[in-house]
């Protein structure tokens, strides 16, 4: 009897011990990555953010070259006759909470996004779209007014589920803060401006992910994330160019450079009185700008000079105009344009002294920093420039800002919708009537030939009356447990680093 008592005692014992294993090998299957706050997810309506691409999913996705490849849709095609894609849903396919994903979803998500009163941050992509048609639950048919060759890019848009949305009010609903939807990562907890877990969704298209929960710790502040990285809080962090060799010399931890289309620029608001009486300002000013001193001094290397939003793809115009540091041609022209030096040494005309102020976003370092340099830079030629760090821009009323852009993806993404007049990301009035004219004829052509050259007209064009003083590409540096594998070193991101978690579900942590 005392024989089996022990060996029940036995049995027991290993199963305790055997279940407190499976416990540390979840604990140790888990990412937490060191990330900016949100306040609501919802790809519809914002552009800005990584988590997007953990949650949901599109009809098609982006590889690892960023060429565009099947997602829900196991394929389409184009009916160039009658302008129509039509694509086919994969079979089988959920939503995290288990229901199915079908054609009627895909409608309603492009419905949403051009229906004007939900303020779409996305809808110059899609407003080429006349009518879409499901004939049956996996079959889509989207009719375009007029060639768009970048739609199928457009389509890596995150599927949203009509069972939840149907007659909400997709602004203000709960569904921003309880996203739903088909990306291999399901939302399981959100402490608001703390944390946000997600769970692996068993159901995901591509096959479930290796690493079981990936926890977004919200870490606003460039150090703090250095500090929770070293410290061992967080797994992984997108860090600054300054704080990257402190990370690489720590045992146990790595670093991750990579190429991005991400540009900053100082971007002046046309809607201010000084700007919109004085575009030329722009042009002129971009001559005081070092920017080799900036990617230097800032970046510490980690970046490149900038002076076109498409230098860094196949659509760059390397004949253009590019602004190269001369602080004697900036102060011959501001003299030509009738400014003239005050008492204090700045520039003045009619009584008004050029004077403004370079805003930026205080939970990034980078831009606080360029904001500064560009600052004194002009202050040296006489414009009394000043830099404030801000919680949050104010696009109608600041004088100028730190801004950032750049896809890796077609060349009408982070064009059209930024320098198009009236489009939903021109956040600083810019309108130029023979820029609008010839990026609508880029989008709308598909003989790559001619897009080129408009394209190449479009950087011509717009070195004639500049939107922003463009200053640099910023390379993007994660900085890691060296435990992390999979991810694709040789992706070019974009704008904000994002795009690094393109291939989620293939990461790996050792043990």
């Amino acid at each position: 009897m005392k024989k089996i008592l022990c060996a029940i005692l036995i049995l027991c014992l290993l199963f305790v011990f055997a279940s407190c294993g499976d416990e540390n090998q979840t604990a140790e299957n888990t990412l937490i990555y060191g990330s900016q706050d949100y306040t609501a997810i919802n790809p519809a309506l914002y552009e800005h953010g990584e988590i997007n691409s953990l949650i949901f999913a599109g009809l098609t996705a982006h590889d690892e070259n960023n060429r565009v490849v099947p997602g829900l849709a196991e394929d389409w095609d184009f009916d160039e006759e009658n302008l129509t894609y039509t694509f086919r849903l994969r079979e089988g396919l959920t939503f995290h909470d288990g229901e199915a994903l079908t054609s009627e979803d895909v409608k309603f998500t492009l419905e949403a996004i051009l229906d004007e009163k939900n303020q779409s941050e996305i809808i110059s992509n899609y407003t080429d779209i006349e009518s879409i048609e499901c004939p049956d639950e996996l079959t889509v048919k989207i009719r375009l007014s007029q060639i768009n060759v970048a739609f199928p890019d457009y389509m890596t848009i995150g599927i949203l589920p009509e069972h939840l949305l149907k007659g909400e009010d997709l602004a203000t609903c709960d569904f921003n803060q309880n996203p739903v939807g088909a990306g291999p990562y399901m939302i399981t907890e959100w402490d608001q401006g703390q944390s946000i877990t997600m769970k692996r969704f068993d159901n995901y298209y591509a096959g479930a992910a290796n690493i079981e929960t990936v926890i977004f710790k919200i870490v606003p502040d460039s150090d703090a994330k250095v500090m929770q990285l070293l410290a061992g809080e967080i797994d992984m962090a997108q860090i600054t160019a300054k704080s990257a060799e402190s990370v690489e010399s720590e045992e146990g931890y790595s670093l991750c450079r990579m190429d991005t289309a991400d540009y900053r620029a100082l971007a002046y608001n046309f809607n201010s009185h000084l700007f919109k009486e004085n575009p030329e300002l722009a042009n002129i000013l971009s001559y005081a700008i070092d920017r080799d001193a900036i990617v230097e001094g800032v970046l510490l290397g980690q970046g490149e000079a900038a002076y076109s939003p498409l230098q860094k793809g196949p659509y760059a115009n390397d004949d253009i105009e590019t602004f190269s540091y001369d602080p004697e041609k900036c102060e011959e022209l501001l003299q030509e344009a009738g400014w003239v030096k005050n008492s204090d040494g700045y520039y003045e005309k009619n009584g008004e002294e050029l004077a403004f102020v370079i805003s930026a976003m205080s939970d990034d370092q980078t831009r606080v920093d360029m904001a500064k340099m560009c600052a004194s830079q002009l202050q040296q030629v006489g414009v009394n420039a000043t830099a404030e760090s801000r919680a949050s821009l104010d696009w109608e009323n600041q004088d100028s800002c730190i801004i950032g852009w750049g896809s890796p993806f077609d060349p009408d993404d982070h064009t059209y919708k930024v320098f198009t007049t009236g489009a939903g990301d021109n956040y600083t009035g810019y309108s130029n009537e023979k820029i609008d004219g010839i990026l609508a004829d880029a989008r709308h052509t598909s003989d790559d030939e001619k897009r080129r050259e408009l394209y190449n007209q479009f950087q011509e064009e717009m070195t004639g009356a500049m939107p922003y003083t463009f200053l640099a590409y910023v390379d993007a540096c994660y900085g890691m447990k060296d435990n992390i594998s999979g991810i694709t070193e040789d992706t070019v991101l974009g704008h904000h680093g994002v795009g690094v978690f393109w291939n989620i579900a293939e990461w790996e942590i050792e043990e």
